[in-house]
């Protein structure tokens, strides 16, 4: 008890909580961190009967948005490095999940398109990560958990530099 005491009034001295993610500088990073993990492992789940990883729903998702885009434009929407593109596209190629098509006008430039094959996976991973996202959500009601998507939008979303 005398060590716990002490221990105790150490932290009451020196302004640091008993919980190390208290008051720390660094608790909004680590309990993201945590998070992030806890919806990695739901996602990576209900991917994983695909054959596909995040990464790759990454770029089905702004190919099924955005329709057929460059490797450059993709690397600029999922803050890929283009190494890394390429192998999610070689990946995603592999699977009949994607396909390079040239560009008209352009004979260097290629364009990445989901595959007929690719929209039906792509429909059915996303069905399937429904109720992953809502488990890897269950402790918020639907009014927080769509206010956190609110408000980590607004974190991630681009700075204006100052005027």
């Amino acid at each position: 008890m005398p060590n716990e005491q002490a221990s105790a009034d150490q932290s009451a001295t020196s302004g640091t909580p008993e919980n190390p993610e208290e008051g720390s500088p660094f608790a909004i990073g680590l309990l993201l961190r945590r998070a992030h993990d806890r919806v990695a492992a739901a996602m990576d789940g209900a991917l994983a009967p695909f054959g596909i990883e995040r990464r790759h729903l990454m770029v089905m998702m702004r190919l099924h948005a955005s329709g057929p885009l460059s490797q450059r434009d993709l690397v600029a929407h999922t803050n890929h490095d283009k190494a890394s593109i390429v192998r999610i596209v070689d990946d995603l190629e592999r699977l009949d999940l994607a396909s390079r098509q040239l560009v008209p006008g352009d004979r260097r430039l290629r364009a990445v398109t989901l595959t007929d094959h690719g929209r039906e996976v792509f429909a059915q991973a996303h069905q399937a990560a429904e109720p992953a996202a809502s488990a890897a959500t269950a402790p918020l009601t639907a009014a927080q958990a769509q206010q956190l998507q609110r408000l980590l939008r607004t974190m991630v979303a681009p700075v204006s530099p100052p005027a």
